[in-house]
């Protein structure tokens, strides 16, 4: 049965314990990056907004022929509807994807030339796009960390480091960004999912190897 050891750290003692937490999730993956395939800003706009909800796999799959055939924001927003909701059928939730790529790249042809621009406010006044996906383009595209990117993962192990109390996206991503250095917030995301991917994953962690298990609040040893 699972047992939990004491005094690896509470909510308050966070900012004691995120340099330990940073530094071994970057010598345990050293190679973490954004493994949505894109070649420009454009190509990862759209690649995030078919994430949602999708593996980045199944997203990459897709794309690979999506950016073969449309290379443009015009493109996009010239792209007949049902042929495109088709197109990206596989990653679910097709139908609202399209409405978003489509109003998303007449927003781009309208007021930014075709061109993604590189600021959050210009970011998240396009049609279909949050400060996630403004953050997954920004650190990613663009090089410029205006946040941390909040998924699943990010929430889930950010909880159980005690980096957080809360479970909404705003609130966790306000807290992280006053521990995590602001050079590090596009990777610290990454370094949480691919931790949630390999070593942490929700149904069974494994705490008896994982480096961060000493500041770890919540991990959990002796299970069987």
């Amino acid at each position: 049965m699972a047992t939990k050891r004491k005094s690896r750290g509470t909510l308050k003692d966070a900012p004691m314990r995120i340099e330990t937490i940073v530094e071994q999730l970057k010598q345990q993956y050293p190679t973490a990056h954004c493994e949505l395939t894109h070649a420009n800003p454009l190509q990862l706009l759209i690649a995030t907004i078919l994430s949602a909800q999708c593996t980045d796999v199944r997203v990459n799959l897709v794309t690979k022929e999506l950016f073969q055939k449309y290379k443009t924001s015009k493109d996009y927003a010239d792209a007949n509807p049902e042929a495109l909701q088709d197109e990206i059928r596989s990653t679910g939730f097709f139908r609202n994807k399209t409405k978003s790529i489509l109003s998303m790249a007449n927003d781009l042809v309208a007021k930014h030339d075709g061109e993604v621009p590189d600021t959050m406010d210009d970011l998240v006044a396009l049609a279909g796009v949050g400060r996630k996906t403004a953050n997954v383009v920004l650190g990613n595209a663009f090089g410029k960390n205006e946040g941390i990117v909040v998924d699943t993962h990010v929430t889930r192990i950010a909880n159980k480091l005690k980096l957080t109390k809360h479970k909404d996206a705003v609130k966790i991503e306000k807290d992280l960004m006053k521990l995590v250095p602001r050079d590090d917030w596009t990777l610290f995301s990454h370094l949480l999912i691919w931790h949630g991917r390999s070593l942490c994953p929700a149904r069974k962690p494994q705490c008896e190897i994982c480096p961060l298990n000493p500041v770890c609040p919540g991990a959990q040893v002796g299970s069987q």
